[in-house]
């Protein structure tokens, strides 16, 4: 039986639940796959803490040159995340001949293209399944099952954090603030949750996609970005009552040759399926011009799911390595199937319009004559109770250019009788 020799750079909550994984499931794999994959080197600057898994001091290090230089390691797992110095131990590891898997997300956007065109000329596989949707298998899908596929759109919830916290706020009426702090609690936030809520980490995940999808080397910096920061119970309830849900949508959609890259808040029809993703899970929504449409729902973070992807990429590269065929690599394939990224003032979509603003006779007209005057039709618009001093007006509008609702909206909200600054929410399917 062959034997396939694994060594790990980062032993943290994702690297501990990888070596669980891989010990508890070890004669389960040998009989899957046919293979022993022997865990040889476990790397990390900290080997005090206590971990939820036992292993070997032996194969302990805290010396990643051990895990690089060691002849007899086939696969490296890295597991640190960030940029530096990941981005230098995987190009080192393809460089001494080994093989690589990846959860991370954040390196693959901002490198991903130039790591997978390097390995590809060395003949080597790096897998990556990790990096997008945890347990997910959107990048094997992507890649590879729906190869002969024209993709038109991927539309998905990728971060579990804020589909948390959109979730609880639709659920129990509570604001922004407080969804947020039952997350953390919960640990299903981080105490510093910038780069959930501000889209950021959406925004990486999108670009593994962008390329995967459509050929585009698009760096998260490339991607329209907004958060959830601004989302108010109001607008869920207002939207509800509209028949739909908000949810932090990621975008990826064909516009005749060009490409839409968008990441933020959306209203979505709740008989649409991904209104209906609750909690933490993630869910992908990828349409192909021959498989049609198809989604992908499943728990998007923490170590059991994330393990299982990684895992499912070390097993597969070590059926490559098996083989003993030096053509048998599992180059990342991309072909670019559009012609430019489309600049977000150019994106044509729907909207729901929050004004705040004084119960005075006038008010609409004024604003509905702004609206008018950049091209914005509006398709409903209704009253809300007001408060003491001002009234929630809510618009629906038909298809308008984001351009156009930048600017009107701009103009809108320097008029004396508009309260508070307007909400603006895109609209999808």
């Amino acid at each position: 039986m062959k034997k396939i020799n694994v060594g790990i750079i980062g032993f943290g909550t994702i690297g501990a639940g990888v070596v669980k994984a891989l010990q508890s499931k070890k004669a389960f794999l040998k009989e899957k796959s046919g293979i022993d994959i022997i865990i040889s080197r476990i790397c990390d600057n900290d080997l005090k803490t206590k971990r939820p898994v036992k292993v070997s001091k032996s194969i302990l290090t805290s010396s990643i040159g051990k895990v690089l230089y060691d002849p007899d390691i086939d696969i490296v797992v890295e597991l640190i995340g960030g940029i530096t110095p990941a981005k230098d131990i995987i190009l080192e590891a393809l460089r001494q001949g080994k093989h690589v898997v990846t959860a991370n997300k954040a390196l693959l956007s901002d490198s991903g293209y130039e790591i997978f065109n390097f390995a590809r000329k060395l003949g080597l596989s790096v897998g990556f399944e990790a990096s997008v949707g945890g347990g997910i298998p959107i990048i094997k899908s992507l890649s590879e099952g729906f190869i002969a596929n024209r993709i038109d759109l991927i539309r998905g919830i990728i971060n579990g954090t804020s589909n948390f916290i959109l979730t609880k706020m639709a659920e129990e009426g509570i604001n922004f603030a407080e969804a947020l702090s039952i997350a953390q609690d919960k640990g299903y936030a981080e105490r510093i949750p910038s780069l959930d809520i501000s889209g950021a980490d959406s925004a990486h995940k999108l670009s593994i996609l962008a390329l995967l999808g459509f050929g585009v080397n698009a760096k998260a910096s490339d991607i329209y970005t907004e958060g959830i920061v601004d989302i108010e119970p109001m607008d869920i309830q207002y939207a509800k009552e509209a028949g739909y849900a908000v949810k932090l949508l990621a975008i990826a959609k064909r516009t005749r040759d060009s490409l839409e890259l968008r990441v933020h808040p959306t209203l979505v029809r709740r008989e649409h399926l991904l209104a209906n993703v609750g909690g933490v899970y993630n869910a992908i929504f990828v349409k192909g011009d021959l498989v049609g449409e198809n989604l992908f729902f499943g728990e998007g973070a923490g170590a059991k799911p994330t393990s299982s992807a990684v895992v499912s990429d070390i097993v597969a590269i070590a059926g490559v390595i098996s083989s003993e065929s030096k053509a048998a690599s599992r180059p990342v394939l991309f072909k670019k199937t559009v012609k430019n990224i489309k600049r977000m003032g150019d994106v044509e979509t729907r909207y729901y319009i929050r004004f705040y603003t004084l119960d005075k006779p006038g008010v609409l007209a004024k604003i509905s004559g702004i609206l008018a005057k950049y091209r914005i039709s509006i398709a409903s618009v209704s009253q809300k109770e007001k408060s003491a001093s001002a009234v929630p007006i809510v618009m629906m509008t038909h298809e308008a250019i984001e351009r156009n609702m930048a600017k009107a909206l701009k103009e809108i909200n320097r008029l004396p009788m508009i309260k508070k600054k307007t909400v603006r929410i895109r609209i999808e399917g």
